[in-house]
């Protein structure tokens, strides 16, 4: 029987594109492990899509894992099946963004069972607000106050 684990998500862009942040927050069982950094010129997208990659990296073995996340980009392309279009055209069409990311994600999550639900950003779920906290902090951190990295 595999580990449940939780994973909460969230990303952050000071401008978009701008600085950004990212951020993954694992829970297993008692124990809870964050992981965050820190993207140059970026986009919101990219950090949320990064955050839900590095969330996975994370995880040492094959587990049966639900991801929260705000972003309705990333629920959706899983949940509303955009995503299952997308591998079908290879991407074509030139409206995906990020593909390199999408390619990613798909890599990650391969040795898990994977559900994907969506929370109100900036609501009333802890989690998800710790993740935004240590994604602007992650920006906070490593940007300059004129723009791009310290």
């Amino acid at each position: 029987m595999q580990k449940k684990v939780e994973i909460y998500t969230d990303g952050a862009c000071s401008g978009n594109p701008g600085p950004g942040g990212w951020a993954a927050i694992l829970v297993f069982g008692p124990h809870t492990k964050e992981v965050s950094g820190f993207g140059g010129e970026t986009t919101n997208n990219r950090m949320e899509m990064t955050a839900v990659i590095q969330g996975f990296r994370a995880l040492t073995q094959p587990c049966d894992v639900t991801v929260y996340s705000d972003s309705n980009l990333v629920i959706q392309a899983f949940n509303s099946g955009w995503l299952d279009n997308w591998l079908k055209s290879d991407f074509k069409g030139g409206k995906v963004k990020n593909i390199d990311l999408w390619r990613e994600i798909i890599k990650v999550i391969q040795p898990h069972r994977v559900k994907w639900v969506w929370v109100k950003g900036h609501s009333d779920n802890p989690l998800n607000n710790r993740c935004d906290e240590l994604a602007r902090e992650a920006i906070a951190a490593n940007a300059s106050p004129l723009g791009g990295q310290k």
